[in-house]
């Protein structure tokens, strides 16, 4: 079963920096998509940025600021969080969907992200 292992969340002051990453613990192939979503308390989980080969999408809140970048050969994605906000502030998701025929989706455990003075 692949995981994947989401670090580099904490607490960071408005205004500050953090490098968001998310390595599969083995090889995934075919994959279609890998993306960044996030949930804060009492809200839906939404979508960051998504890479999908050579395109990106961001999230309207967080264009310009953020960037999403990946690794092919570490199966790795990462999301560079500049200019950060209160309402960054949520839990963290690396989303990956692989698969051709058969769609697979996996999902990461979160990581706490708090930008607060």
């Amino acid at each position: 079963q692949v995981q994947l292992v989401e670090s580099g969340g904490g607490l960071v002051q408005p205004g500050g920096s953090l490098r968001l990453s998310c390595a599969a613990s083995a090889r995934i192939s075919s994959i279609n998509a890998m993306g960044w979503y996030r949930q804060a308390p009492g809200k839906q989980r939404e979508l960051v940025a998504t890479i999908s080969g050579g395109s990106t999408n961001y999230a309207d809140s967080v264009k310009c600021r953020f960037t999403i970048s990946r690794d092919y050969a570490k199966n790795t994605v990462y999301l560079q969080m500049n200019s950060l906000k209160p309402e960054d502030t949520a839990v963290y998701y690396c989303k990956v969907d692989a698969g051709i025929t058969v769609p697979y989706v996996y999902w990461g455990q979160g990581t706490q992200v708090t930008v607060s003075s």
